[in-house]
């Protein structure tokens, strides 16, 4: 066999594991970003959920606030805890990449998931409240919205780890830091989730009398 013959033999033999080894790599690929994509559509839902109980809060502060001498300070609390979730800085597109960015999503909706928990707590002192039909479906309609929440939420952590493992799994570790993959934050347990809210019945406290001179 001439030089030149073997010479395209070689190349041939290059060409053909470089071709497969770009398939396999391009497969490898392909699975990390479905399963990036995966945590991304799955954020998309736990953010859906979330906006969701944000925008029943308008209609459910109109309807507490006409009920005569309720607490406003409930009230305001709430007001400024869905402005405070407004504020949070995530990415435009996509999962949050970092557990600082989903610890402050976290801290900014537990704030507004107390606040609500307290206002429905304190709306059992007023029975006329209670009995109002607009109250009673947004008061179901919130229950449902956290229970929505909750599933979600544990989608979200499905998802997160069914990529999490496969970027550390064998062949996939060895490309997931050249595609740009890192880890993501899982949600967790809210601190104090498991106790009660703390609700303090303030109104018609009298001023304490004063001495007379």
């Amino acid at each position: 066999m001439s030089a030149g013959k073997i010479l395209l033999v070689v190349l041939g033999g290059f060409l053909a594991v470089a071709l497969v080894l770009g398939l396999w790599a391009a497969g490898v690929f392909n699975r990390l970003v479905g399963l990036q994509q995966g945590t991304d559509a799955a954020w998309a839902q736990v953010q859906n959920v979330y906006q969701r109980r944000a925008d029943l809060i308008p209609n459910l502060v109109n309807t507490v606030s006409g009920a005569a001498n309720f607490e406003k300070s409930t009230l305001t609390e709430i007001v400024e805890a869905r402005s405070s979730v407004g504020r949070v800085t995530l990415p435009p597109a996509g999962a949050p990449t970092s557990p600082e960015q989903l610890a402050a999503f976290e801290r900014a909706q537990g704030q507004l998931g107390s606040a609500l928990s307290r206002l429905l707590v304190v709306a059992e002192r007023y029975p006329d409240l209670k009995a109002t039909a607009a109250f009673r479906d947004l008061q179901v309609q919130l229950e449902g919205t956290e229970n929505r929440i909750a599933v979600e939420r544990g989608r979200f952590n499905e998802a997160v780890q069914a990529y999490n493992t496969a970027i550390k799994q064998f062949p996939a570790v060895i490309f997931a830091g050249m595609f740009g993959h890192s880890p993501r934050p899982y949600f967790s347990a809210t601190p104090g989730a498991d106790r009660p809210p703390d609700v303090k019945f303030d109104f018609g406290a009298k001023a304490p009398a004063t001495k007379q001179p």
